[in-house]
């Protein structure tokens, strides 16, 4: 295969083990802060959903129209994906009555729809390939699928499927374990597998975050939520500033002589 490309820098971050870290804070973050604006505020999930949607906007605007990569302004993008796919899942889940197992089916299939169009508009769903303005609206809409469907998945393996908080926290880590040792040691697609680990990675901050902000009678710590939230942004801020990221390298493809595959 003849192929033509140069590699640049980025606008999202390499993905390093510090990635995964600060990708597990932001998405407990989410269900915490959602949780936070949607029932410690009493908003409910609807006008909830419409503030952090606008917040989406407004953030992955910003993220497209920058030139290069910013670690504060990327996983600011990420925390209002994490935040809207938190209360859009909720009010799916709940105010809509089609329950955890209705709406984790729903948004798997919106998920795997927006994958599909990406995948046949581009060419490719790979990170590596995000370099124009339309590869990161695909991206970022995909991600915010993924986290929204994330915490269905977790509400539904916590309290559907009643294996309880830690309960989900073990099998979505264990989940996450199997996905690094497929990385490693067998020649799965790392498209693949990076998908896979980024939607794993939600229901596992989602239930953690339930773990920390549900009352003690029904299995969590009975955190404050505004407290909870404030602490995880602090150690997302220390981990940004600690660990410096550095930007990760895109491909930018000739589409005239080259094919990028999956």
């Amino acid at each position: 295969m003849n192929q033509t490309n140069k590699q640049t820098l980025s606008k999202v971050p390499a993905l390093t083990l510090i990635f995964w870290v600060i990708k597990i804070f932001a998405t407990t973050l989410g269900e915490t802060a959602g949780d936070a604006m949607s029932m410690s505020m009493n908003l409910g999930y609807l006008v909830s959903t419409f503030i952090f949607a606008a917040l989406f906007l407004v953030a992955v605007f910003a993220q497209i129209k920058a030139r290069q990569f910013h670690p504060f302004l990327y996983w600011a993008t990420i925390i209002a994906t994490t935040t809207v796919g938190t209360t859009l899942a909720d009010f799916a889940t709940r105010s809509l009555g089609i329950g955890y197992t209705g709406g984790s089916a729903l948004l798997l299939a919106l998920l795997l729809a927006c994958l599909a169009i990406w995948y046949k508009t581009l060419g490719s769903v790979s990170v590596n390939t995000v370099s124009s303005a339309k590869t990161e609206m695909f991206y970022w809409m995909t991600i915010m699928f993924s986290q929204t469907l994330g915490t269905a998945l977790g509400d539904w393996t916590a309290d559907t499927a009643g294996l309880g908080y830690a309960g989900a926290a073990i099998i979505f880590s264990v989940l996450l374990l199997a996905v690094v040792a497929a990385y490693f040691w067998t020649n799965l697609s790392k498209t693949l597998l990076f998908w896979t680990a980024f939607i794993l990675t939600r229901p596992l901050g989602a239930v953690v975050g339930d773990f920390l902000d549900k009352p003690v009678s029904d299995g969590g710590l009975a955190l404050s939520r505004y407290g909870a939230s404030a602490t995880l942004l602090l150690i997302m801020i220390a981990c940004i500033l600690i660990f410096p990221q550095r930007a990760g390298k895109k491909q930018d493809i000739d589409v005239k002589t080259a094919t990028i595959k999956f």
